[in-house]
């Protein structure tokens, strides 16, 4: 049964911002201007309207219970975004640009996979991928006459054969998303012992040991998953935005991550994470 909660005072949260900044993909356009995606057992549609957001959707579990913990609503942006503001000229742009952003609390799982297959692809194949393998691996969801399908568990994709996923376009990635997904099935490592790991760089190296899993994808999983705002992901765009801000090389391809990195820690410290998403969404957007 399709269920309704309403946002009041939505200040922070714009979904051109939060769905077009590379963090999701799942997520769609529809032409009234609202958004729908399928995220765990759950379709909603999400629309904003003056200063409320609209959430409509087939839900698990209460709507407003769901959308408050995917959608991160008990955060408050308003004053990070204040305390990023006041660092430089530069990041008070990029957020007045994305004002709208948060990051979402996406399943671990799912964006693992995801991501892996992100590694060199562009956003329209990787959501075309997702949505392949979605489709013969997951659930449906009926929701307003469409077919949705919920992005599979480890024990569902394990049924996958390196050629099943071939099939379905993966390209170079058939390999380490099957492998990946056996480390998981043979306990190698476990979902519980990466949400429990507190320090980020033991994390990133538990991540690293995933097939297709390097420090880039490590970064974006545990931002856009794990909650670690002190992780700077580093891509073109970002590598970009940091040169011609601060950096001044004549040419960016010399300026190493590790530079990046420790110019990240320096100036954004604990929020790093937070001011890569708007510098990264002003640079590729604007």
């Amino acid at each position: 049964m399709e269920q309704r909660y309403i946002w009041e005072k939505a200040n922070s949260f714009e979904p051109v911002h939060i769905f077009e900044c590379g963090q999701c993909f799942r997520w769609n356009k529809e032409e009234d201007g609202s958004y729908t995606g399928i995220f765990r057992n759950n379709v909603v549609n999400v629309k904003k309207e003056n200063n409320k957001v609209i959430f409509e959707g087939i839900c698990e579990d209460d709507i407003e219970n769901v959308c408050k913990e995917y959608f991160d609503l008990d955060t408050d942006y308003d004053m990070i975004k204040q305390k990023l503001s006041n660092i430089d000229e530069y990041l008070k742009a990029s957020i007045e640009y994305g004002s709208g952003i948060r990051i979402l609390n996406q399943d671990l799982w799912e964006t693992i996979i995801s991501f892996i297959i992100s590694a060199n692809n562009n956003i329209p194949r990787i959501k075309g991928i997702i949505e392949r393998i979605s489709k013969k691996y997951g659930n449906k969801i009926m929701f307003r006459g469409r077919e949705y399908y919920t992005f599979p568990d480890m024990n569902a994709l394990g049924k996958a054969s390196v050629e099943d996923l071939r099939a379905l376009g993966l390209g170079f990635r058939d390999k380490r998303i099957y492998e990946t997904t056996k480390m998981f099935l043979n306990k190698e490592i476990t979902l519980e012992e990466l949400k429990e790991e507190e320090d980020t760089s033991i994390l990133r190296d538990k991540l690293m040991t995933l097939s297709g899993v390097g420090g880039k994808v490590a970064d974006c999983i545990m931002l856009f998953s794990l909650k670690k705002y002190d992780v700077f992901p580093i891509d073109v765009w970002v590598r970009r935005v940091m040169n011609e801000l601060y950096i001044k090389e004549a040419d960016e391809n010399k300026v190493s991550k590790k530079l990046i990195q420790k110019m990240a820690k320096e100036k954004y410290e604990d929020l790093a994470g937070l001011a890569q998403q708007y510098l990264f969404y002003w640079k590729r957007e604007a």
